[in-house]
């Protein structure tokens, strides 16, 4: 298919999805009835043109497929008779142009994060519903049959339904609640594109270019809220490293990377991003991540980072956030700065932590301290508990690497 057809179908999938849920109701079905209007445009666009008013169109077709199927249903015959004179006409649909679309948008990103979805549902139905992503693409990128996404995305449908939840904003108490859901998803769905937890490849750019792209949408509709700047420019700050990340395939880590091949670009918006939400008042977890982010990316020389400083940021992070991996993290920062054993003593602090019983990350960070302490023997025991651990080819490339570099070492 053309990329831009390709491009602008995925740009109009959520706006359209929005307008029929909005005036019919029936999230399901009316996700079902859209995917089937994007398909028809995927297949008629190219041969005959894309139409003057492209959204206008999707929306007619998808209005037109809803109708018939709720017509299939004999027990909802009375509602589908009003359903059928209630097509939305092409000129009617054409001069609905107003910011209503984003409003729409908004509301499918908290309807796809409905607090009785599992995170993984929340994820799937996510990419689907408000990313335009295909079933198989989704099912691809995390390694699962199509089959079994298909029923998980089906289920979670099923679950908004039974729910009750309406296509309407919630209440503002539960949207501030539900926004830290919505946050939480999107950075999510970029990490694993950024860092895929399984696989023969380190990255999934489609994932991680969703991400940013959806997490741009919501700014543009939330601009003045602070976690959703500074989880946009993490975003940024973080992408504008990708190119440097591997070299065939191969990772590269962090203070190996040519910074020449940073997206200053990239680097530049973040940090715009970033100054203006700390500026505003009292940063929350995401601020906090993008400003690390930046003191890393503001290094032109890994030697030249500003690790007392990331340190202290690690700090207020673990005030607000005393996740493992936060604690992890600060370890690096606290040997980077107080020596390899202070962050030694801060792992051990980890070792009784369930959840990281089986992620890889903690054997790898203690192998990286030990072989700074210049503790061979061990570190190189760690290196390969964590190659062991990991599902990522790559990841278990490079620590297997770095175990054999100190095995042949003199």
């Amino acid at each position: 298919m053309n990329r831009t057809i390709e491009d602008l179908l995925r740009e109009c999938a959520p706006q359209v999805l929005g307008a029929v849920v909005r005036r019919y109701g029936h999230f399901d079905t009316a996700e079902d009835a859209v995917q089937e209007a994007l398909l028809a445009a995927a297949q008629q666009w190219p041969a005959e043109g894309i139409p003057r008013t492209p959204r206008a169109w999707l929306i007619t077709v998808a209005s037109r497929r809803l109708a018939d199927q709720l017509r299939s249903d004999q027990a909802r015959r009375r509602r589908e008779d009003r359903m059928a004179v209630q097509i939305v006409p092409e000129t009617a649909a054409a001069a609905d142009q107003s910011n209503q679309d984003f409003d729409d948008t908004l509301v499918l990103l908290f309807l796809c994060c409905h607090p009785t979805l599992s995170p993984a549902s929340q994820i799937g139905l996510t990419l689907r519903a408000v990313g335009g992503l295909t079933t198989t693409q989704i099912a691809r990128a995390f390694l699962v049959p199509e089959s079994t996404m298909a029923q998980r995305i089906s289920r979670a449908k099923q679950s908004v339904r039974q729910s009750g939840a309406t296509f309407t904003m919630p209440p503002p108490p539960e949207r501030l609640a539900r926004l830290g859901v919505v946050l939480r998803v999107l950075y999510l769905i970029f990490n694993e594109g950024y860092t895929a937890s399984s696989g023969p490849d380190l990255m999934r750019a489609e994932l991680s270019g969703e991400a940013v792209r959806l997490t741009r949408m919501l700014h543009r509709i939330l601009p003045t809220d602070g976690e959703v700047s500074g989880l946009l420019a993490l975003m940024l700050l973080t992408d504008a490293r990708r190119a440097a990340r591997a070299d065939d395939g191969r990772l590269i880590p962090l203070d190996q990377q040519d910074r020449s091949r940073w997206d200053r670009d990239l680097i530049d918006e973040g940090t715009v991003l970033i100054d203006k939400a700390m500026s505003a008042g009292s940063p929350g977890p995401y601020q906090i991540q993008a400003a690390i982010a930046a003191l890393h990316d503001d290094a032109a020389e890994a030697s030249r980072t500003d690790w007392p400083q990331i340190l202290v940021l690690y700090r207020v992070l673990e005030e607000l956030d005393d996740s493992p991996m936060v604690i992890l993290n600060r370890a690096v920062a606290q040997a980077m700065v107080e020596g390899p054993e202070a962050g030694l003593a801060t792992l051990d602090e980890l070792d009784a932590d369930s959840r990281l019983r089986r992620n890889h990350r903690l054997a790898a960070v203690r192998a990286h301290l030990l072989e700074l302490a210049g503790s061979r023997d061990s570190a190189i025991e760690n290196y390969r508990a964590a190659a062991k651990l990991t599902t990522s080819i790559p990841e278990r490339d490079y620590l297997v690497g770095r175990a054999n570099r100190l095995t042949t070492a003199d």
